[in-house]
């Protein structure tokens, strides 16, 4: 019982984990098949098997709508080990830099989610850096 246990909270975590990329996919209102891309490699190097994906995302959208805040989202990640928040980090990157561009409202959301997960500004800015230059 308790690895079932462990399982649900892993699921939830990675759920909200996904609520929080398809956030930053969504803030643009232009929600594109290359982001959803990024998001599915992004959740499959978290460790959700593929047969899973599918479910996670649909599951994390319902989250993402029914969320007026993004402190729902960030809660579990802030307590992640830097590495992981990394990867996250250069997913949303990879994701707001996918149509070549990123607008007021995507800078804004990266700026407070530094804080929210406790990633230093000079972190932030060299993976952003990295991941506009296409070297990430």
């Amino acid at each position: 019982m308790f690895f079932k246990k462990e399982k649900i909270k892993k699921n939830n975590f990675l759920t909200k984990v996904c609520a929080l990329l398809i956030h930053a996919a969504k803030i643009d209102e232009n929600y594109t098949d290359k982001e959803e891309e990024i998001i599915k490699k992004t959740l499959n190097e978290l460790g959700i098997e593929d047969q899973n994906i599918s479910k996670t995302i649909e599951e994390a959208k319902i989250i993402e709508e029914s969320s007026n805040q993004i402190l729902d989202f960030t809660r579990e990640v802030k307590g992640l080990p830097k590495q992981d928040k990394i990867k996250i980090i250069k997913a949303l990157w990879s994701i707001i830099y996918s149509n070549k561009d990123a607008d007021i409202y995507e800078t804004n959301l990266m700026r407070r989610l530094a804080g929210l997960i406790y990633i230093d500004n000079k972190t932030m800015g060299d993976i952003k850096e990295k991941i506009k230059k296409g070297s990430e």
